[in-house]
């Protein structure tokens, strides 16, 4: 039964900021909300009970505590919430993901940031990032001084699933592309999201040098989920140039 299990009634959210961490191209939509969970101390909120979520448990280090793979961590002061998974959505279950979640979205008046990397090989060049948007969102992203794609494109995985939730509903909602390494997990592209994105749309302050210095530490952490990901690719969130499609 899709469900989503608040484990502290005592936390009250107020329209919150909800920034999706589902794992995609360059892993930069969970390098990103780890390290946001991490940087702002977030609370462990709730679990997320979706039909399509594969039915495992995930354990952490010095803890013999199971929990839910896909799971809602908050901050109640700055109004905002991560969503953190620990594995790949099948792109047959992405629907299934996206109409749980947009439940819950709908219950909290949840304004959501969808987060996808647009695979670009590196150079000397800071990744790009570009704002698509639903609804109204597309205020905020002016608000931010988050420019337009130059490119048509699409964005699939369960990312793309909850932004066609988000269009469908007129939901206000953003989704956040940045250019990403299409074989590596790619810290510095998770900053620039986090720095030039998140950071100005939710009003928050992010220490994000960490990013940068652990960049070895983060790849190497991240490189066998990376592996997984790249054997699924049809798995993960990512966003495409739709002339790839024409």
């Amino acid at each position: 039964m899709a469900r989503i299990t608040v484990l502290d009634d005592g936390i009250e959210l107020d329209g919150p900021t909800l920034v999706e961490g589902f794992p995609g191209v360059g892993l930069v939509g969970k390098i990103a909300t780890d390290h946001l969970i991490e940087a702002h101390e977030m609370t462990h909120y709730a679990n997320v009970h979706c039909d399509g979520i594969p039915r495992v448990a995930v354990y952490q280090d010095s803890d013999p505590s199971l929990t839910t793979p896909v799971r809602l961590y908050v901050d109640p002061e700055a109004d905002l919430v991560a969503l953190r998974s620990d594995i790949p959505v099948a792109p047959d279950a992405a629907t299934e993901v996206a109409g749980c979640l947009d439940g819950w979205f709908d219950e909290t008046d949840t304004f959501p940031v969808f987060l996808s990397g647009l695979g670009r090989e590196k150079d000397e060049e800071p990744p790009a990032l570009y704002g698509i948007a639903t609804g109204d969102g597309d205020d905020a992203l002016t608000g931010a001084e988050i420019g337009a794609p130059p490119e048509s494109g699409l964005v699939s995985g369960p990312t793309g699933a909850m932004l066609a939730e988000s269009l469908e509903r007129d939901r206000d909602a953003v989704g956040l592309v940045v250019e990403s390494d299409p074989q590596f997990p790619d810290p510095e592209a998770a900053r620039i999201l986090i720095q030039d994105g998140i950071d100005p749309i939710a009003g928050t302050e992010t220490p994000t040098d960490g990013l940068v210095e652990q960049a070895t530490e983060i790849r190497n952490a991240k490189q066998s989920f990376a592996k997984r990901m790249q054997e699924a690719t049809e798995e993960s969130s990512q966003a495409e140039p739709l002339k790839m499609f024409q």
